[in-house]
């Protein structure tokens, strides 16, 4: 069976947003200091690492799988992830690591906008 256009473009959207958050991770500052040691930060890496790994297996189960539930919680987790840069923003101020958590938010948006239209409708099992 033909994946629809719609349901593509949302694997190859969310695909490139994954590819920008590991990026933004290499990115990040690690300088320990006295409120973040060596383990800890290797800690919120090993997370980030795992998370997008995770991130990554919900899109196939959603494209390839034509599961639904996977959307649904992709459209959670990027609810969290734009309450979360909207904090380290006004707290930091822009950054080269928030820049591209920015682009990477606007990707994921597109591509669940057209998880939920066009062609994508009833591709998508309960």
């Amino acid at each position: 069976m033909n994946v629809p256009r719609n349901v593509l473009w949302f694997e190859v959207l969310l695909y490139m947003s994954l590819t920008l958050d590991a990026l933004s991770v290499a990115f990040q500052d690690r300088t320990p200091t006295a409120l973040k040691t060596e383990q800890v930060i290797m800690g919120e890496t090993l997370t980030a690492g795992c998370m997008i790994l995770l991130l990554m297996y919900f899109v196939r189960l959603a494209a390839q799988h034509r599961k639904n539930w996977p959307r649904w919680a992709l459209l959670a987790v990027l609810v969290l992830s734009v309450m979360s840069l909207l904090q380290v923003i006004g707290a930091r101020g822009m950054e080269i690591d928030s820049a591209i958590e920015v682009v990477s938010c606007i990707l994921t948006t597109a591509g669940l906008y057209y998880s939920f239209t066009g062609d994508a409708r009833g591709w998508f099992n309960a």
